[in-house]
């Protein structure tokens, strides 16, 4: 007779090592390996917006910690984990230190879903677009969380223009987002990508793409849409009252929705980790070198983008966003579905 696998102590234990706590201890190393990475990319992407907006103004940028200034991040990170956190007398704690920690969270789960390579991904679910439209439709709570805890009217006024903005331009997002959807068959953003082998769609999409870009600074709060940030009204928005590591909550979720936003239309328009022309048999570039590459040229015209345009009005800002944008969209989506229709797009991809 066989003995059973759990007759022994060693074998038992074995058992529930393989079968619980290693997947387990696999999945938090993943995680972390995934959260360190998207830290290190924020801070190193705020040297370079300073660095781009050195060379546009004809300055020199961080220059002085570290070699050409690529320590200046980390004496950044340094100077705001030491600085005291102050929270305002009449705040409410609790509400008040759990809007960073939500905003930064949000951002950082998002990144559970993004393919950087074929098969790379932390979780390849066929709703991954709905679980990031969930995730950036939560995003807006802990700015009003923020400015509503801190028990001042600059930071509440702040809140409110930012929700109203948040809002209005994700509206124009989701019918970007169905464009794509009507052309690739899938919510699964690895489908997404594979639909785009034998054209991208950015052809096919190119007002949708410039929409989504335009919507992606306004949904981040970039310039020229940094209306709730405006210092010579808000003095710094929803997070005026913000200091120390709860201020670098917000500071990090902001910069990780830019990188985000960059993934997203690198995935949606601009085929993703494809190559867009062929080394071989001569050189092979790696799948995530080519998202990456693409992710930091659309990064370049975030910075871009605020180093040249000043800002918009409020009411420039909301009639762009529902007279011009949201019309256009939903056009383009009946554009886009009688094509579908008609020509039967996603089975043909």
């Amino acid at each position: 007779m066989e003995a059973l696998p759990f007759a022994s102590s060693a074998s038992w234990q074995e058992i529930i090592w393989q079968q619980n706590i290693k997947p387990i201890l696999l999945l938090i190393g993943i995680s972390v390996a995934i959260i360190l990475c998207v830290i290190i990319a924020v801070a190193y992407l705020t040297y370079a917006e300073r660095k781009v907006l050195a060379w546009i103004q004809r300055r020199r940028g961080p220059n002085t910690v570290g070699p050409f200034g690529l320590l200046q991040p980390f004496a950044d990170a340094f100077k705001l984990i030491f600085k005291e956190p102050v929270i305002p007398a009449g705040a409410d704690r609790v509400v008040f230190l759990c809007a960073p920690i939500l905003t930064f969270g949000l951002a950082l789960g998002a990144w559970a879903v993004i393919p950087i390579a074929d098969g790379v991904v932390f979780a390849d679910v066929n709703a991954g677009i709905l679980y990031l439209f969930a995730l950036s439709s939560l995003g807006v709570y802990g700015v009003i969380m923020g400015g509503w805890a801190s028990n001042s009217q600059y930071a509440f006024l702040g809140a409110m223009r930012s929700a109203a903005q948040m809002i209005s331009y994700e509206i124009a997002i989701g019918f970007v987002i169905v464009c794509v959807l009507l052309l690739s068959g899938s919510l699964n953003l690895s489908s997404i990508v594979h639909a785009q082998s034998e054209m991208w769609f950015i052809f096919p999409l190119f007002p949708m793409a410039i929409i989504f870009f335009i919507s992606g600074l306004a949904e981040t709060n970039r310039a020229p849409f940094d209306l709730p940030e405006s210092e010579s009204e808000l003095v710094s928005g929803f997070n005026v009252e913000y200091s120390g590591m709860v201020f670098a909550l917000f500071f990090l979720g902001e910069y990780a929705n830019m990188i985000l936003i960059a993934a997203l239309a690198t995935l949606f328009f601009f085929g993703g980790w494809l190559s867009p022309i062929s080394f071989e048999p001569f050189l092979s570039v790696p799948a995530p070198v080519w998202f990456m590459l693409k992710v930091c040229i659309l990064l370049f015209l975030f910075l871009w983008v605020r180093g040249t345009f000043p800002r918009y009005r409020y009411d420039q800002l909301m009639r762009l966003g529902w007279k011009v944008f949201l019309p256009l969209s939903l056009l383009w989506v009946i554009f886009i579905s009688s094509l579908v229709y008609f020509f039967d797009i996603p089975s043909r991809v």
